[in-house]
C-alpha cells in the first residue's frame, strides 16, 4: 500500500487497539485544525484520521495488512475526512475532554423505588423453635389515594417545562480552542423531569405518597435464631411518584429463656441433685419445649455428666428434624450436717475405706501466672 498507516501513527505493526487509540489521541491534540491552523498541519491531521479509521477497524486493518485496499467496495465506509461517515468525532472529543458527546436528552422519571425498612421482632424461644405468625404494625409511606400517586391536585396534570420544553436538560454553547462546544446539563427549572407540577396535591404535597400505620401479617419459620434477618419483598415503603416499594427486613431478637440456653439448634440446661441421689440413682422430672418428661439418674452419676434427649431441641431451619436437649447434672455436696447425718457419713466412709483417701490427681490447666513465669524462664 502507498500509505504507511502504522508509520503515520508511530506504532508497531503488532500494536494493540489501545496503543493505536492512544497514539491517535496524542497526535490529534497536536494537529487538530483548531489548535494549529497551518494548511500543512491540516493535511497531516487528515492523514492520521484516515490511518486511525483503518487501524481501529479490525476488518479494514486485516485488509490493509494483506495488501488490499481497505476502502474498496465491500471493505467498509468511504474515507474519513472531516465530513466522512468514518470520521471519529467522538474519539476526538474524548481525546480532548475524556468523555463522549451527548446522545440526546434524558428525562428523569418521578417514580423512584422506595426505601427498605428494618423492624426488630422479639420472640420467645418456643416461637423461634417451632415458628409462629405475627401481626406487625409499621409506620411507612403508602401511595396517596387522593391524587393516585401522581402528586397533582385532582383534575390537574404536570405541565411541560417552559425552560427545557420537555427535554429535561438545557444546552449551553461555549467557545474553546476547538471552536464552539455544546454541553448539556439537567434543567434547573424542572430538575430534569421535563415537566412541572404547578398544582400539587394538598394531601401529599406533590410527593405522591403519605405516611400511615399499616398492619402486616408475617409467618416466622421454625428454626430462626437471634440476629437472623427475614426479607419481605415489596413490604417496605412506596417510592416517590408512585414508585415500586422497597423491602421490609425483620431482625429476629430471641429473648433469654429461664431454663434453657440455646447453642445452634441444641438446647442446654442444668439439673441439680443431692449427693445421695447421685449415688443411689433416682428419677427427675425435666421440662422440655414439648412437655415435662421423666428421666432416670443412674446410680453413681457424677457431677458434670450429660444426659442427652435426642430430638428435643429446636427445629432445623428449612430442614426436617430437630436438635437435641443436653441436661448437665450437677451433684450437690451438703455443707451443713446434723450430728446424726455426720455419724452416718462417717460410718459409710469407714465401710468404704475412705476415711483418709489419698486423693486422685490428674493433669489440669495451669494458672495464668505459671504460664507467664515459664515464658520469662525461656529467655
Amino acid at each position: 500500500m502507498a500509505n504507511d498507516y502504522y508509520g503515520t501513527l508511530g506504532v508497531r505493526r503488532d500494536a494493540s487497539p489501545d496503543e493505536v487509540k492512544k497514539a491517535y489521541r496524542r497526535l490529534a491534540r497536536e494537529l487538530h485544525p483548531d489548535v494549529n491552523p497551518d494548511p500543512e498541519t491540516q493535511e497531516k491531521f487528515k492523514e492520521i484520521t484516515q490511518a486511525y479509521e483503518v487501524l481501529s477497524d479490525p476488518k479494514k486493518r486485516e485488509m490493509y495488512d494483506l495488501g488490499a485496499d481497505p476502502f474498496a467496495p465491500g471493505g467498509g465506509a468511504g474515507a474519513g475526512g472531516f465530513g466522512g461517515a468514518g470520521f471519529p468525532f467522538s474519539d476526538i472529543m474524548d481525546a480532548f475532554f475524556g468523555t463522549a458527546t451527548s446522545r440526546g436528552p434524558r428525562t428523569r422519571t418521578r417514580a423512584r423505588r422506595g426505601r427498605n425498612a428494618t423492624l426488630r421482632v422479639e420472640l420467645d424461644l418456643s416461637e423461634t423453635a417451632f415458628g409462629t405468625t405475627r401481626e406487625l404494625s409499621i409506620d411507612t409511606a403508602v401511595a396517596c389515594t387522593v391524587c393516585e400517586a401522581t402528586g397533582c391536585a385532582p383534575g390537574t396534570h404536570p405541565d411541560t417545562c417552559e425552560t427545557c420544553h420537555g427535554r429535561g436538560e438545557v444546552q449551553q454553547v461555549q467557545r474553546s480552542f476547538l471552536g464552539q462546544v455544546m454541553t448539556a446539563r439537567p434543567c434547573p427549572a424542572c430538575g430534569g423531569f421535563g415537566s412541572v407540577i404547578r398544582n400539587p396535591c394538598a394531601e401529599c404535597s406533590g410527593d405522591g405518597r403519605v405516611r400511615t400505620r399499616r398492619t402486616v401479617k408475617v409467618k416466622i419459620p421454625a428454626g430462626v435464631e437471634n440476629g437472623i434477618h427475614i426479607q419481605l419483598a415489596g413490604e417496605g415503603e412506596v417510592g416517590p411518584g408512585g414508585g415500586p416499594p422497597g423491602d421490609l427486613f425483620l431482625e429476629i431478637v430471641e429473648k433469654p429463656h429461664a431454663i434453657f440456653e440455646r447453642e445452634g439448634d441444641d438446647l442446654h440446661c442444668t439439673v441439680e441433685i443431692p449427693m445421695t441421689a447421685a449415688a443411689l440413682g433416682t428419677g427427675v422430672v425435666v421440662e422440655t419445649l414439648d412437655a415435662a418428661e421423666n428421666i432416670d439418674i443412674k446410680p453413681g452419676t457424677q457431677s458434670g455428666q450429660v444426659i442427652t434427649l435426642y430430638g428435643r431441641g429446636v427445629r432445623h431451619l428449612n430442614e426436617s428434624g430437630r436438635g437435641d436437649l443436653m441436661i448437665h447434672v450437677n451433684v450437690e455436696t451438703p455443707n451443713k450436717l446434723d450430728p446424726e447425718q455426720e455419724e452416718l457419713l462417717r460410718r459409710l466412709a469407714k465401710l468404704r475405706g475412705e476415711e483418709r483417701p489419698p486423693g486422685k490427681f490428674a493433669p489440669g490447666q495451669r494458672g495464668m501466672f505459671s504460664r507467664i513465669r515459664d515464658v520469662f524462664n525461656q529467655h
